[in-house]
């Protein structure tokens, strides 16, 4: 191995592939004679070419085209799968011209005719390479950012609809954020509609696991739920349902799904609560807050056909709301103590912000989570609050109802 290296903060690591030691020396030479900051590396076969790569890369690969184990585009093919950030250039013979064009199409940056070398054009050659190649992969990097960004879109449209109210007496504000800045959306779903006999009804829920799957499972359990809700169907009957669609629809059998359904009936002043393995909501009246008491059922996809989920009905203030969210909101870091910030840490800051605004009281909590937080856990968010006003006063006991199969 012959290594040169040129003092610098910035060098450009270049791997000459070249089996004839003669023309090895001449490109070594040429590269001593220009301003081009480097280091050099010499490889006579395309084995210990791939081999270098794939331990310390480099940033531009002089190959010649005739080498012991391969030759031609078989060699250049061969160096652009082991590297895909590399710079190639060909390095030709005076009659190998066309093989130089047939290079460039292959994926090759540029080709030099051996004994036609100068080393100012093996310089510029070099750098224009490497910047071509720094150009390709940002434009690259550019397009993918931007199908992310469309896939996302399309996803969160599925996951995050506009909700289906009537009743001027109740609003819904929601928000979601990713757990890391550029991630995809992972399996996070809330929905709300109001069905003909003037109830309200809400979802939240949380597919385990990230990314595409996750998220695309959670668009289909999030229409599955308000197709089935606006065609009737309630409480056990309705998770039923939608655990044979979780199962179905599952890339893996690891995958389950975490809900809280709630139904608002305005009439009776009660919302009825069915927690499959997530949180109960939180129940704000008079600017306080606290946690709703709700019987814990199992998880969709946990133990598929069991039906183990019950009914929990609570009577609700003339004027309050309800807050549903996911793991995101409570299993961040509380500061500097290490400590998750939890349902504990999670409802003074509810109380400590007024509740006038639904959704100014929101940004106001997820952004003093996230600040706590600092990015050290990276779960998805999702949030989602109920506000009403002028139910009518119906004093009633909460219960916990078991609803059978």
């Amino acid at each position: 191995m012959t290594v040169i290296p040129v003092p610098g903060s910035s060098k450009c690591r270049i791997l000459l592939v070249e089996d004839d030691d003669g023309d090895a020396l001449l490109v070594e030479e040429l590269l001593l004679d220009t301003d081009l900051d480097h280091s050099l590396v010499h490889r006579r076969t395309l084995a210990d070419a791939r081999a270098e790569l794939a331990e310390q890369g480099a940033d531009c690969v002089l190959l010649d085209l005739h080498l012991p184990d391969a030759s031609g585009l078989n060699a250049v093919e061969a160096v652009l799968k082991s590297s895909a950030d590399a710079a190639v250039i060909v390095l030709t013979g005076l009659a190998e011209s066309q093989a130089g064009v047939e290079a460039l199409a292959a994926g090759a940056q540029d080709y030099l005719v051996k004994g036609k070398v100068e080393p100012e054009l093996l310089q510029r050659a070099v750098r224009y390479a490497v910047q071509r190649k720094q150009a390709e992969r940002a434009n690259s990097d550019l397009r993918a950012g931007r199908l992310r960004a469309a896939e996302n879109a399309r996803l969160e449209r599925g996951l995050l609809p506009d909700p289906m109210l009537r009743s001027p007496g109740v609003t819904a504000t929601s928000r979601y954020l990713p757990g890391r800045e550029q991630a995809l959306l992972g399996g996070d779903f809330l929905d709300v509609v109001e069905t003909e006999d003037g109830r309200v009804h809400a979802i939240i829920g949380d597919v385990s696991g990230h990314g595409a799957d996750a998220a695309a499972l959670g668009v289909c359990l999030r229409i599955a739920w308000r197709s089935l809700t606006l065609g009737g169907h309630r409480g056990v009957e309705l998770l039923a349902l939608m655990e044979r669609m979780h199962v179905a629809e599952r890339s893996t059998e690891d995958l389950f799904t975490t809900i809280t359904l709630l139904t608002l009936d305005r009439a009776t002043a009660t919302a009825t609560l069915h927690l499959a393995g997530h949180h109960g909501p939180l129940l704000t009246e008079h600017g306080r807050t606290r946690e709703v008491p709700a019987r814990l059922g199992l998880a969709l996809g946990v133990r598929p056909g069991q039906r183990r989920w019950y009914a929990t009905e609570i009577p609700l203030p003339a004027a309050g709301a309800l807050t549903l969210y996911t793991d995101g909101l409570v299993e961040g870091y509380d500061g500097d103590e290490g400590q998750r910030l939890g349902l504990e840490g999670l409802l003074p800051l509810m109380d400590g912000s007024p509740d006038t605004d639904p959704a100014a009281h929101l940004d106001r909590i997820i952004a003093e989570a996230r600040r706590r937080n600092d990015g050290r856990h990276t779960d998805d968010l999702a949030v989602l609050r109920l506000d009403w006003t002028g139910l009518p006063s119906v004093p009633r006991q909460a219960s916990a109802l078991h609803v059978p199969a």
